[in-house]
């Protein structure tokens, strides 16, 4: 059987310039065992998030998450939409990730909390790909629920809810999920980055 993380990304990925591995390597699996995540490798996650950039170095997100088999995991599964409880239920944590919507040093609207947030999670997801480990980001979850029954405050945005775990046997997923567990490619450059004048779709 194959293990989410033996998958060769180069199969499916093929940089048209020189970067480093790390940034090819990493994708978002399915396939979770189940097995625990140690805390201190969990730890290391949130310490990469932290070294994030952000506008006035506000760090505006905040990670709120659940362990599997502790008191609070069946709140967090439950805000997960169906179609992701398939494949969420052998995760071995399970996050939500909210950031402040207005600045902290003085009274405005801090419009790249969300731009901030999510380097915050590049960070994490990079450091989990050097520890082995899987992390999968999703939307499809309650975020109306998720900020009531985590105790949001109305000055925070809910962003996204991500799962965490070790490596898993793809074989074990659903057919479903199995059909669309490899590494996507990206579009070409030419497509994404324009010199001057926005000249795409």
């Amino acid at each position: 059987m194959t293990i989410s993380t033996e998958i060769d990304v180069h199969q499916y990925r093929k940089p048209e310039f020189k970067i480093d591995e790390l940034f090819v390597r990493r994708w978002s699996p399915r396939a979770m065992s189940g097995q625990s995540v140690p805390d201190k490798d969990l730890m290391r996650l949130f310490e990469a998030a932290r070294w994030a950039p952000s506008a006035s170095n506000e760090q505006p997100w905040r990670f709120i998450y659940a362990k599997k088999g502790t008191k609070y995991w069946d709140e967090f599964f439950d805000l997960v939409a169906e179609g992701n409880k398939r494949w969420c239920r052998n995760a071995a944590v399970l996050m939500v990730i909210i950031s402040k919507i207005r600045f902290t040093k003085y009274d405005a609207e801090n419009r790249t909390h969300s731009f901030s947030a999510g380097s915050a999670f590049e960070n994490l997801q990079l450091q989990a790909t050097n520890l082995g480990l899987i992390v999968h980001p999703f939307s499809g979850f309650d975020e109306n629920k998720a900020a009531k029954v985590l105790d949001v405050p109305k000055e925070y945005y809910v962003n996204i809810m991500v799962a965490i775990g070790m490596p898993g046997k793809i074989d074990d997923l659903e057919e479903k999920d199995r059909k669309r567990e490899f590494p996507s490619d990206r579009m070409k450059l030419n497509e994404l980055i324009f010199e001057g004048k926005f000249n795409g779709k």
